[in-house]
């Protein structure tokens, strides 16, 4: 299929970028002193756009209550799920960028989404000014504690495979969808919307397998409801000592997600600032820290910049992952 992120339009969008000296001090302009008269002034709206329940609600909710005495204001979280986050930052960007609406955006969409989906509206990172980076999580295959595969091995020899994605164009799609595909598994991907209605048809038994993330799998893996299989990490997690890497398996699959908070890209300066001082004293705080490693979750923290470099250049590896593979993950409008 033809990618739509070229490989020589990404590499010349990142040279454009702004230096990162440049960017840290538009971010913080003014800072919370030159703001503080004037924002915020009431509560700030978090939008989650994504089920409740799922890894990027947990995180939204714990990051939210941590930022609230720094930004002297709630943050009332509200779930508006649909297209792996782009519903609602469609909502976002056609409202008000004056700060009081904020939201949780995730790496896939514009890392993954664009290869999958052809949306002629779809939001651009561009469109967007990140505030704060929170997570890294890693994803791991796992399948029902019922199921006949005991391992990755008995899973790739199976005639055929009906697996659960958190949706159409996620990491979720595309590591297990690369993983099948580079197996030559004949295998049907049955996208939902978000991590917890994909693992609850688990659960149910209503498919064989899924590629979900450690937050959403693991107090299932130590119920002993769910076996995890693999993981799509370069190295095997601290939380899943035993279950090796897809890589360890011969196969070159690397699939992460990244979690991170946006305002549209005009919001003004002073208004950026005061909320990117929030969330940084947010990060420092032990019931935060605390809420990471229980969900087993590891902190990403770097700047918006150093953020947005990330996400152009994990678009151009994936594209030429799943060109080099041949792998065709279909396409959805």
């Amino acid at each position: 299929m033809q990618h739509p992120f070229p490989r020589r339009g990404l590499l010349a969008g990142l040279a454009a970028l702004p230096p990162l000296a440049a960017l840290s001090a538009c971010q913080v302009q003014g800072g919370a002193d030159a703001a503080s008269d004037s924002f915020p002034t009431r509560a700030v709206d978090f939008m989650v756009p994504f089920d409740a329940g799922g890894s990027g609600d947990l995180v939204s909710r714990a990051v939210a209550k941590a930022a609230e005495e720094p930004l002297g204001e709630s943050l009332p979280v509200t779930n508006k799920p649909g297209a792996n986050g782009a519903v609602g930052l469609k909502e976002l960007l056609a409202g008000k960028a004056d700060g009081y609406t904020i939201a949780l955006a995730v790496k896939s969409l514009f890392a993954i989404t664009p290869l999958v989906v052809d949306d002629p509206d779809a939001v651009v990172i561009e469109d967007l000014r990140i505030i704060a980076t929170l997570t890294n999580e890693a994803y791991v295959l796992v399948v029902h504690a019922d199921s006949p595969y005991q391992d990755l091995a008995s899973l790739l020899e199976a005639p055929s495979v009906n697996y659960a994605t958190t949706g159409v164009g996620t990491g979720s799609q595309l590591s297990a969808g690369l993983l099948f595909g580079l197996a030559e598994v004949d295998a049907t991907d049955v996208p939902y919307d978000g991590g917890a209605p994909a693992i609850t048809a688990l659960l149910g038994q209503e498919v064989d397998a899924v590629s979900a993330s450690l937050a959403e799998t693991m107090p299932q893996i130590e119920a002993g409801e769910l076996r995890a299989l693999a993981v799509f990490s370069e190295e095997r997690s601290p939380f899943l000592n035993d279950v090796p890497t897809v890589l360890e398996m011969g196969h070159n699959v690397v699939v992460d997600q990244r979690r991170f908070i946006v305002v549209p890209a005009d919001t003004p300066d002073e208004v950026v600032g005061v909320l990117t001082i929030a969330f940084e004293e947010a990060r420092k705080t032990a019931e935060y820290g605390q809420f990471l490693q229980d969900n087993y979750m590891d902190p990403w923290e770097v700047d918006g910049m150093e953020a947005q470099t990330h996400l152009a250049e994990a678009a151009v590896q994936f594209a030429e992952l799943l060109a080099d593979s041949g792998v065709d993950l279909g396409s959805a409008e």
